[in-house]
């Protein structure tokens, strides 16, 4: 089991060192830093840890506005590590979720949450009854009155809101879209995209991701190629293409990688069987080598993959 530390400040005046010295003193074998706003979900240090972190591993902060700034924002990330296989821990906080003390704090925790929520959709509810019986009406009056022109401009506002969102988050699909596209076919694609996702994020549909691409296609930032009709292929040439697109998903992809990779998407071997072997990996990738799919020769023997 290794201790990862998490240290995060705000700015980049603020010093993180102290941080540093007390999840070193702890046993942090590795400490990530990051500078951002703990009310940024989407932090890209925070992100990488989250996808890479193993089972057994324990992720440690030492406090818990450190990793977040919402309750609903820590039971999400912990949630997370605990579906893969790993625990959490705040060394100046009683919560420790691979000790029996922690599970229950964190079933308090959740309950607060759920009572929170509670709470806040009850306000709500008694505020706009009380709006109501005294006669006033919630909402923008010219949104009320069905006023074109602010009917509109709101959803020109909605849509720049979404356009910056997924410019934001680009960097983690718009590679993957640019180097497979046209040739994977959109089910695949999403499938593949869905499988490196981080704990807690929000998994791509063919519709959504078509309309991301399709954004992005329109602002210059991809070539209209990728929208092109993918190729018919029997099944095992989509496999190859899909172990292809594996293949060069990162760096240290070995053959057994790519065998859980594989078995993660329900990718059935050339068999039908549900378990992959290294040979049969191999196999394929030497014969998308052949098509031009993959630059590097594998063999079954090499534990190293690409």
């Amino acid at each position: 089991m290794a201790l990862i530390g998490y240290a995060r400040v705000s700015t980049g005046e603020q010093n993180i060192s102290s941080q540093r010295e007390e999840l070193t003193a702890a046993g942090c074998s590795v400490i990530h830093e990051e500078h951002a706003s703990g009310g940024n979900r989407a932090r890209p240090v925070l992100t990488t840890l989250l996808r890479s972190i193993a089972a057994g591993d324990s992720l440690v902060v030492v406090r818990l506005d450190r990793l977040a700034r919402s309750l609903s924002h820590l039971l999400e990330v912990i949630e997370g590590l605990e579906r893969r296989g790993a625990s959490f821990r705040s060394l100046r906080d009683p919560i420790d979720s691979g000790s029996p003390q922690g599970k229950f704090a964190m079933q308090v925790l959740g309950a607060a949450a759920e009572l929170e929520r509670s709470l806040i959709r009850d306000r709500t509810i008694s505020g706009l009854r009380s709006a109501r019986e005294q006669g006033r009406v919630g909402g923008n009056p010219a949104l009320v009155s069905k006023d074109p022109r602010m009917i509109r401009r709101m959803a020109q506002g909605r849509r720049e809101l979404w356009l910056d969102r997924v410019v934001e988050q680009s960097s983690a699909w718009m590679g993957l879209v640019r180097r497979q596209r046209p040739h994977m076919p959109w089910e695949d694609l999403v499938r593949l995209l869905n499988s490196t996702l981080p704990a807690g994020q929000e998994a791509w549909s063919e519709k959504r991701l078509l309309r991301a691409v399709r954004a992005m296609v329109d602002s210059g930032m991809l070539e209209s190629s990728v929208l092109g009709r993918a190729p018919r292929r029997s099944g095992d040439d989509r496999q190859l293409v899909l172990i292809a697109a594996i293949h060069g998903s990162g760096d240290g992809m070995t053959l057994e990688k790519i065998a859980m990779r594989l078995e993660q998407l329900r990718e059935r071997t050339p068999r039908g069987r549900s378990k992959w072997s290294r040979s049969s990996v191999a196999n394929l990738l030497n014969r998308a080598r052949d098509l031009g799919l993959v630059e590097a020769d594998i063999s079954a023997s090499d534990g190293q993959g690409a």
